[in-house]
């Protein structure tokens, strides 16, 4: 962890809902004039998308359980340590992108599913602010969480996890039902493994709740809406956190437990930002004391 330099992290599972937590942190960076290295979670897979797939099937033929996209066989956790621990002791540090379709991709002049070359991050940022599967993820070669100063999880309840998931990758990506199912069934060993771990490592979780049946969500048409859930937030540490400010501004709240608050999904963005920006704050004026 670094006061000078420090490292922002966005962690949940393919499906969870990251991308809404990351606009919401965005809406913040803006307002308050903040300006922050941007990194992807995908830009430390360890394959492109064609060596993937050929990666993928060799490993179900010699260890019998393919790996996965949640698993140290795929990524480069140990890469994705070292760029925290130097964006924090230096303010820069290698990173890529991965160019996830036509649109990304054309502008560099390669194919989708491909990654960049390893860039330096600029100097003069006031944050690193990463986004992905990851960002508190430790192994047996690697501890990535160590090195992040705000570490936050984004934590569907696991039905709901899937159903996003299926309606993302057969709506947007082309793939049918069943191949998505059995996607989710192939990662399940790393994601018990590699994904849930990190969500007892976080400062906050948001983790949101339908109210709706979800019972089976191999078989469900819609994604339960915002007003359709509630969001749980737990605060690891919870004793500067001014949850009666928070039960005033957000209506119909209320507290379940002394370190957690429930709030009505339709405000979860309006949350995220009432928490998350004195938090964000405090980080910038001590990167500057």
């Amino acid at each position: 962890m670094s006061r000078k330099h420090p490292v922002i992290a966005v962690t949940g599972s393919s499906g969870a809902g990251t991308s809404t937590v990351k606009n919401s942190f965005e809406h913040i960076f803006r307002r308050e004039k903040l300006n922050v290295a941007i990194v992807e979670g995908d830009s430390f897979h360890r394959y492109d998308r064609d060596a993937m797939k050929n990666a993928v099937a060799e490993s179900e033929k010699s260890n019998g359980r393919a790996i996965s996209h949640f698993g140290p066989e795929a990524n480069e956790f140990e890469k994705l340590e070292t760029l925290f621990r130097e964006y924090g002791e230096t303010g820069s540090g290698m990173t890529r992108l991965y160019l996830h379709n036509e649109e990304e991709a054309a502008p560099y002049n390669q194919k989708p599913g491909t990654f960049t070359p390893w860039k330096p991050i600029t100097a003069g940022t006031d944050f690193l602010f990463y986004e992905g599967l990851h960002g508190g993820v430790k192994s047996d070669t690697a501890d990535v969480a160590k090195y992040v100063d705000l570490l936050v999880g984004v934590v569907p309840i696991v039905n709901l996890e899937w159903i996003q998931k299926i309606h993302r990758d057969t709506s947007a990506r082309g793939y049918s039902a069943e191949a998505v199912t059995q996607t989710i069934l192939r990662r399940m060993h790393d994601y018990v493994h590699y994904i849930t771990p990190q969500f007892s490592r976080t400062h906050i979780n948001f983790q949101r709740v339908p109210t709706v049946d979800t019972s089976n969500p191999f078989i469900a048409r819609d994604i339960p809406t915002l007003d359709e859930s509630m969001v749980v937030v737990r605060f690891r540490d919870y004793k500067h956190i001014d949850f009666p400010f928070l039960l005033n501004m957000l209506h119909d709240s209320f507290m379940s437990r002394p370190n957690t608050i429930v709030v009505p999904g339709g405000k979860m963005g309006l949350a995220i930002e009432l928490i998350l920006t004195p938090l964000i704050l405090d980080l910038a004026a001590k990167s500057k004391q």
